[in-house]
């Protein structure tokens, strides 16, 4: 990350195959800023706010895909 709200951030999607099809795995790492109330308030909600942001970000990821094979 160059630039943001994290004082780091990396974010990767890995691609194997799968004997449904592939398999996309989801790498996100950060470190919030502001030191000890970054961790606080990752404790409270970041955390749970950035695993839900990128479960519904894969959902409709695997949707687009999914729906795009037909294409």
């Amino acid at each position: 990350m160059l630039s943001g709200a994290f004082a780091s951030m990396h974010h990767t999607h890995l691609f194997e195959p799968h004997s449904a099809g592939t398999r996309m795995i989801d790498m996100f790492d950060y470190t919030s800023p502001l030191g000890p109330l970054g961790l606080l308030a990752d404790w409270l909600f970041l955390k749970r706010y950035m695993t839900n942001l990128l479960r519904q970000r894969n959902s409709l990821i695997k949707q687009v895909a999914e729906n795009a094979q037909g294409l």
